[in-house]
């Protein structure tokens, strides 16, 4: 559904309750009987799977004939795979889409309970889920077949399918999506609360990271900046086409709080079409030279699947305004003609991405040094402030995130100061420079140290985890939010979201501050010593994961400590006080450990990278020893500056 909308000035009768009795009226008269409209749908989608599959067919095809003499897996494995491909895309898209339909724009009921709207969306999303699992079980050993070049059913007869599959990285990729699809299936059948639907919703967008960071995008040269933007594109496309279907299946069944729903899913779709257009943007200009655009076939589907977006783009701006009124005074059929058009181009746009997935990209110009190999890029010589200043290296995740954050942040102050309240500028400067710091330690020519030199990655790591959340949490986030979120209406909005989470236990124990000390120190260790931190510097999507891990656990011990933000679970300033110097004292003793290492963390990694001017491996891990010492000190103090002074005035701006 495009973005944007108008407000009714009078609900519709659907829109007065979740699946009570509705009083008969336009809503119930205008548009043709449900059969009618679940049929045009489902006729939308079938067309649109049609137009799929034969994009799918038309790239195998090319591919086939450019590479004669090359063994040839058989005709199952050339028209099959395209199939099982598209319908576990699709089947992922509506999965995630009706887990969101049923988290986010359906009412609950007593105690976060789901009501009628959600649990069916719930229930659909369990029928995806086990269509998403047999598709992408069925993918797995065809692309196995794909590879070796021999047919499935010989692989079969010979007993070397199983070992294939678990040798060739795509197609374990794809076995671990069946798995999570499987676990979908089984807990949509049981998820009945708010909770456990987005934790859900949760997972189905982490099934789709096996395959996103296995495709070209993870053997390109940009490896690092390309498989974040592929899995960004991933999420915005299958949020934006299962969100649609969601919508359109809840507009056919008459569901309530359609206008609500309209709204929502119309402010969804607009981020989804900007992310989809930049990070699409992004990801072919790392893998396709612009001089090769129209004389490629690679090139050609990337101009197709732009205008495809482009169209969608322009449907959306034309239409949005009478289609989201139309719904608002109860005419539900405008939304399904327009939503049946819209699903049809949607669906093809997904068809010509699976075509280019199975189309091999144009080779850039250059070769690819070992540090491109193993970094995605160069890093250019020995750090200087210079560098740091303009030899900039965009972390599409965390960069995102800390400009977010800033956006929003502002956004709430406007709020506050637009109904005459005040907020301290120094808070307002507190959460900016949190985000600086984001921005800065992950984007900045420092970021590209960060995987390459042992104490750049540990004092990135101190600063995200130390300087950069106290920044934050000095910021008084949750203070903001409390004051600028209105109850939401119809149905349930952030303030609802958030109380929801602040009531549960994992919640109220995490932030009990000992237990937040130990969480920020168990960090530290775990990673470093547990191997994840090294398996991080081979697999980039693990990166921006750990980053945000450190980031996490040290926002959760200042949120919990300092007390200038309300807290579930209170805590004496004894307590406090006592698990300042639990993280303290944990964090010198991490610093102390690894500057008695005598075997360096990722030595193989860093000496496969022959940087000339790098000192040695174990100096430089002892030099980020030292500095984890050094921030124990700068988390101390911080804290006890914050204590000493009360935590700040306690009501003040309220």
């Amino acid at each position: 559904m495009p973005p944007g909308g108008n407000k009714a000035s009078k609900p519709p009768p659907e829109d007065r309750g979740a699946s009570g009795p509705r009083t008969p009226g336009r809503a119930d008269t205008a548009g043709p009987g449900t059969p009618a409209l679940v049929l045009t749908v489902l006729v939308a989608i079938g067309a649109g799977l049609a137009a799929l599959l034969a994009a799918g067919l038309v790239a195998v095809s090319s591919g086939q004939q450019a590479g004669l003499g090359l063994p040839e897996p058989g005709a199952l494995t050339r028209y099959g795979l395209p199939v099982v491909k598209v319908v576990a895309d699709v089947a992922a898209a509506l999965c995630i889409g009706f887990l969101w339909f049923a988290g986010f724009a359906t009412a609950w009921g007593y105690g976060r309970a789901l009501g009628a709207d959600g649990r069916a969306a719930v229930r659909a999303a369990g029928w995806a889920a086990v269509v998403w699992f047999a598709a992408a079980a069925s993918t797995a050993p065809l692309l196995a077949a794909d590879v070796v070049g021999r047919p499935p059913g010989e692989l079969v007869r010979t007993g070397s399918l199983v070992g294939l599959v678990g040798g060739i990285e795509q197609s374990r990729a794809w076995a671990a999506t069946a798995a999570v699809a499987l676990v979908l299936a089984a807990g949509c059948w049981t998820a009945r609360s708010w909770g456990r639907t987005a934790w859900l919703l949760v997972l189905a967008m982490g099934g789709l990271l096996p395959i996103a960071v296995t495709g070209h995008s993870a053997s390109s040269g940009a490896h690092d900046i390309a498989t974040a933007s592929l899995l960004q594109h991933l999420l915005a496309a299958s949020l934006w086409v299962g969100g649609l279907v969601a919508l359109l299946t809840h507009a056919a069944r008459r569901g309530g709080h359609l206008a609500a729903a309209t709204r929502r899913f119309s402010g969804l779709a607009l981020v989804c079409w900007v992310a989809l257009a930049v990070t699409g943007a992004v990801n072919a200009l790392t893998r396709l030279p612009a001089t090769e655009l129209l004389s490629t076939a690679y090139g050609l589907l990337v101009l197709a699947k732009t205008a495809a977006l482009l169209v969608l783009g322009l449907i959306g701006y034309l239409q949005r305004r009478s289609v989201v009124a139309a719904v608002a005074g109860g005419r539900s059929g405008a939304l399904l003609r327009l939503g049946a058009v819209e699903v049809l181009l949607m669906l093809c746009t997904v068809g010509i991405a699976v075509s280019l997935g199975r189309t091999a990209a144009p080779a850039l110009g250059g070769g690819t040094t070992r540090e491109e190999l193993l970094l995605g890029f160069v890093v250019g010589g020995p750090p200087t402030p210079v560098r740091f200043a303009v030899d900039w290296r965009v972390d599409l995740v965390c960069a995102v995130l800390a400009l977010a954050m800033a956006a929003a942040y502002w956004l709430g102050v406007r709020r506050v100061r637009a109904v005459g309240g005040r907020w301290p500028k120094g808070r307002t400067a507190a959460f900016a420079c949190g985000c600086g710091v984001l921005l800065l330690t992950t984007s900045s020519g420092f970021a590209r140290y960060l995987p390459s030199v042992p104490s750049a990655l540990a004092g990135g790591l101190l600063l995200l985890a130390v300087v950069a959340p106290a920044l934050l949490a000095l910021g008084c986030p949750v203070r903001l939010l409390e004051r600028t979120t209105i109850p939401g209406g119809a149905l349930p909005g952030p303030r609802e979201w958030g109380r929801a989470i602040w009531r549960t236990r994992t919640v109220r124990l995490l932030t009990q501050p000992l237990v937040a000390a130990l969480v920020l120190v168990l960090v530290f260790f775990g990673l470093y010593f547990s191997g994840v931190l090294e398996a991080g510097l081979y697999e980039y999507w693990l990166q921006p994961a750990v980053r945000l891990g450190f980031l996490c656990a040290g926002w959760l011990f200042y949120w919990s400590v300092l007390g200038v933000d309300p807290v579930p679970a209170g805590a004496a300033v004894g307590t406090r006080v006592a698990a300042v110097f639990v993280a303290g004292g944990g964090l010198a003793a991490f610093g102390v450990s690894l500057t008695r290492t005598a075997t360096p963390i990722g030595e193989r990694f860093y000496r496969a990278l022959e940087l000339p001017w790098m000192p040695e491996v174990v100096a430089s891990q002892h030099t980020g020893g030292v500095l984890a010492v050094g921030a124990a000190g700068v988390l101390l103090a911080v804290s006890a500056t914050v204590l000493l002074r009360g935590g700040e005035e306690r009501g003040d701006a309220r």
